[in-house]
């Protein structure tokens, strides 16, 4: 697992003394503001978090030692991390890049169905995409019926599909 986990990428300045409007990259923009450092750019670079709002679906943000617009303006494109020794998470949630590649099996029969391509979050739970072995695409809810177990270490999840949810 990588240390540091991309959280928001900036897009373009906002104003004139150095705030940044930037996309981010996680369920609970909010709790951004609860990290004092931020590390910038492909090399990381330690950065004080200096203030942080939301604005229409989009973060605002400034950062230490950026305070002219020349400065935010030369940082467009640029991918802001956090360390992933800063953030605790709860029981069953994990960073959705974690997620990505780990093998789906079936609780009970130990059918490999595929691996995990990608995680839809637009709808009120969690859908999982995932290519099955035969290359077709199955996708099923992170719902605790269905759901059973996963296992980031051991590179595994386990599934108790619903009837016919794998049917064509």
């Amino acid at each position: 697992m990588e240390k540091y986990i991309e959280i928001l990428e900036i897009t373009k300045p906002h104003g004139l003394k150095g705030e940044m409007r930037a996309k981010y990259y996680c369920d609970e923009p909010d709790e951004i503001a609860e990290f004092d450092t931020l590390y910038l750019g492909a090399d990381k670079k330690p950065v004080k978090l200096v203030s942080w709002r939301l604005q229409k679906n989009i973060a605002v943000i400034e950062l230490g030692d950026i305070n002219t617009v020349e400065q935010a303006q030369k940082l467009a494109g640029t991918l802001i991390y956090i360390d992933r020794e800063d953030v605790e998470l709860d029981e069953d949630v994990w960073f959705v890049r974690d997620l990505i590649g780990l093998d789906v099996y079936d609780a009970d029969t130990g059918v490999h169905y595929g691996a995990v391509e990608e995680i839809l979050q637009n709808a009120p739970t969690d859908v999982y995409c995932l290519r099955s072995t035969e290359g077709r695409q199955l996708l099923f809810p992170a719902i605790p019926e269905v759901l059973i177990d996963v296992n980031v270490e051991k590179r595994k999840i386990l599934i108790r599909p619903l009837e016919g949810l794998f049917d064509l």
